[in-house]
């Protein structure tokens, strides 16, 4: 893992340090950035954040739950580019270089492989360490987040949603494994009106998730237009969790018999 300085497109907050960096995988390098406080505490917790197919690894609300986990918590916040995103766009990049790739066999596979190798090697980092990890992800960042949750046991916490039990034939069924094999806790976000995905195919991927510990949120909307108070309860789910203070889940009414 090669860190460099950052870039003009890096955000810049007072207190926060953003660490711009290269993987080389051979042909397939793999691009993104993490974020530390100035003094970074080794074994802190790690977020992962997985962006959406128009952005990269700086698409909004990524830095901004970066500056939160940072500044608030003293946390680690790591994000790399979809595989034709950001520093490694293909063609137009965004949606329009996304949909293509989503067709090829093995592009999820491809991406875990990014994951992992990338968490392999910032957990070597002196002064990151090897905390527990959660990983953050809507839209694309669940394509691909589903089923690096489902294969890594490292991810103690996960936020997915604005995805259902769709796409190319070949990754409908990959998805939906994926789903019955994540048993960590899971935040689901869903927008009502959402124009990308339908109501029965987000209820799909939430039903089929195997957690005992999951939670569903809907807003009305569109795709896009998920309420910042969302994101702030995202952040706080992956707090508690990764720090091990979860509120109980026990129910809140008893039913007198």
């Amino acid at each position: 893992m090669q860190f460099h300085e950052p870039d003009a497109s890096t955000p810049s907050h007072p207190g926060l340090v953003a660490r711009e960096f290269t993987l080389n995988r051979g042909a397939r390098p793999v691009t993104g950035v993490l974020w530390q406080s100035e003094k970074p505490q080794a074994g802190a917790p790690l977020v992962l954040c997985g962006h959406g197919a128009s952005g990269s690894r700086h698409q909004a609300p990524i830095p901004h739950l970066a500056e939160r986990l940072v500044k608030d918590h003293n946390m680690f916040v790591l994000a790399i580019d979809g595989p034709v995103h950001g520093r490694r766009q293909k063609g137009p990049g965004g949606r329009a270089a996304f949909w293509p790739e989503w067709q090829r066999e093995g592009t999820e596979a491809d991406m875990v492989a990014d994951w992992q190798a990338v968490l392999d090697a910032v957990q070597t980092v002196p002064e990151v360490g090897a905390g527990p990890v959660g990983y953050y992800g809507l839209s694309m960042g669940t394509i691909y987040g589903a089923p690096l949750v489902a294969a890594e046991p490292r991810i103690k916490a996960a936020v997915l949603g604005l995805m259902g039990i769709s796409g190319p034939d070949h990754y409908k069924p990959k998805v939906e494994a994926a789903a019955k094999a994540i048993a960590c806790p899971v935040f689901f976000l869903w927008q009502l009106e959402d124009e990308l995905f339908t109501r029965e195919e987000c209820l799909a991927l939430f039903d089929a998730l195997a957690s005992k510990d999951k939670r569903l949120h809907a807003n009305p909307g569109l795709h896009p237009a998920v309420p910042m108070e969302e994101i702030r309860l995202c952040r706080e789910f992956l707090h508690r969790y990764l720090m091990g203070t979860p509120e109980s889940r026990d129910s809140a009414i008893k039913v007198s018999e």
